[in-house]
């Protein structure tokens, strides 16, 4: 992130098809404008490296921002932002700060289909199907949000702000965190937008359920086609209206009791209001799998699924995991420290391509796990694939070329071992008696403390191999294990 910026005054000697370039010479503004708030604009742009385009937001910090250790601040939290990476979350690809004329800058994906109020009014006949669908995906959004430490809360979730991708139904929450970068101890307004702001908010003594209330809005709005609390004239009567718990006059347009009390839910005191973990699991976002007709061979009426728990140092990983189709299965994989902290990652695994150790690799990265935790990871993926798809064995990795989520550097231990573990997980899949150990007996003597590493994991295995055995003779999983 640098502290630079081309104004639109020196471009003179550019081309007229754009209005800035960013210094790299990388990104170049258009001047069609995609959207525009109360401190923001955002613009189409063009990202030449890659060759697609992106969307350009320039937002003003020049009456939040006053000496440099604000400066230091907003580039703290900016940093933090760029680091998020979920599927549900508009990805941030570049940022930095023009000191001249007072703007943050930040480069982001482009979702043509727009933002969820308009796709919402130009497709009025949408299926609850749906509703509860786009409903999972912006809770799963602000689940991975508030699991950080500290949680990253929003403050400004509403319909403007969640993005479509209108060819495969993705929504991917956006301009998250930028209310509360901006938003200063000393600062004698709110920012937010009033129609969607928990009443806490008002207060500034908020934490990241102020995000539940503001989503209970947006389902309010995406039901009813309204804007929520438009029957107000001004800002200070849905002030009032708020912080008297007097609820939109849409609500009671709702005819449908289930749909209704599940917004009701998110509009309850902050004491009261569930997490968006706990609204995952609500009855009424369920999916409901009516019988599917049978089609051939491919059908899949009953979709294998299982749920692993193990604690490895001292951490719990929860590693759930749904058989998609013949070709992939969907893992969602969740961490719990000592201290309290959670985090989770969701992602698909690819039958034909995929291998464990390649997946626990790209995670390592993801979830910032330490060298230790990758076999152990790799182990715990194999294991549950296996199960989902007992027929299933990893594919081979034909010379030596390393599969397409290993990014681990070539010279780092596991690069080593990295084909020797993949065996050791197909032969102890297979129940052979064959040792880890035995296949990295090559391995130099700086590998020693690894190999140690891996050795207790293989104990470790065995062991729970026969706890198995003896407490479930009929494939029944041990306690923490459940299918």
């Amino acid at each position: 992130m640098g502290f630079c910026g081309v104004e639109d005054g020196d471009v003179a000697t550019m081309e007229v098809d754009y209005v800035e370039m960013d210094l790299s010479g990388r990104y170049i503004r258009y001047p069609e404008v995609l959207g525009k708030g109360a401190f923001k604009k955002v613009y189409k742009a063009f990202d030449k490296f890659e060759g697609i385009e992106v969307a350009w937001s320039k937002v003003r910090i020049q009456d939040v921002l006053r000496s440099p250790d604000d400066y230091k601040n907003l580039y703290s939290e900016v940093h933090l932002l760029k680091s998020l990476k979920h599927k549900n979350i508009i990805k941030l690809f570049d940022s930095w700060i023009d000191i001249k004329n007072k703007t943050l800058n930040m480069i982001t994906e482009l979702f043509t289909s727009g933002n969820l109020r308009e796709y919402r009014k130009k497709h009025k006949s949408v299926d609850m199907r749906a509703i509860k669908n786009w409903a999972r995906q912006i809770l799963n959004g602000l689940d991975y949000l508030h699991s950080q430490n500290p949680p990253v809360i929003h403050c400004d979730i509403k319909c403007d702000n969640i993005f479509v991708n209108g060819n495969h139904g993705e929504i991917k929450i956006g301009d998250f965190g930028l209310a509360t970068v901006l938003q200063q101890p000393t600062a004698k307004s709110v920012i937010g937008t009033p129609e969607f702001m928990a009443p806490e908010l008002y207060d500034e003594e908020y934490n990241e359920l102020a995000d539940i209330y503001s989503f209970g809005m947006c389902m309010l709005e995406m039901v009813t086609l309204e804007y929520p609390y438009s029957e107000c004239q001004n800002p200070a009567q849905i002030y009032k209206k708020v912080t008297a718990g007097i609820k939109p006059a849409s609500l009671e347009k709702v005819r449908d009791p289930e749909i209704k009390e599940f917004i009701q839910k998110c509009l309850v005191p902050a004491n009261q209001r569930l997490s968006a973990r706990e609204l995952l699991q609500d009855p009424f976002l369920k999916p409901k799998n009516p019988k599917q007709p049978t089609r051939g061979p491919l059908a899949m009426p009953n979709r294998p699924a299982v749920e692993l728990c193990r604690m490895h140092q001292q951490k719990e990983f929860r590693l759930k995991g749904t058989r998609n189709n013949s070709n992939s299965v969907s893992l969602t994989m969740r961490i719990a420290d000592p201290s309290g902290r959670v985090r989770n990652i969701h992602f698909p695994f690819y039958l034909e391509t995929d291998t464990a150790l390649s997946v626990s690799q790209e995670m390592s990265e993801q979830l910032e796990l330490v060298k230790n935790d990758v076999p152990f990871v790799a182990k715990f993926i194999n294991d549950s694939i296996t199960r989902i798809v007992p027929s299933w064995t990893q594919p081979s990795n034909k010379n030596n070329i390393p599969a397409k989520h290993d990014t681990t550097p070539a010279d780092t231990p596991f690069s080593i071992v990295g084909s020797s573990l993949e065996g050791f997980l197909k032969v102890e899949g297979m129940g052979t008696k064959g040792s880890f150990l035995s296949l990295c007996e090559s391995v130099g003597e700086d590998m020693k403390k690894v190999m140690v590493g891996l050795e207790a994991v293989e104990r470790g295995y065995k062991h729970r191999c026969k706890e198995v055995k003896m407490v479930k003779k009929e494939g029944v999983e041990a306690r923490c294990i459940m299918v």
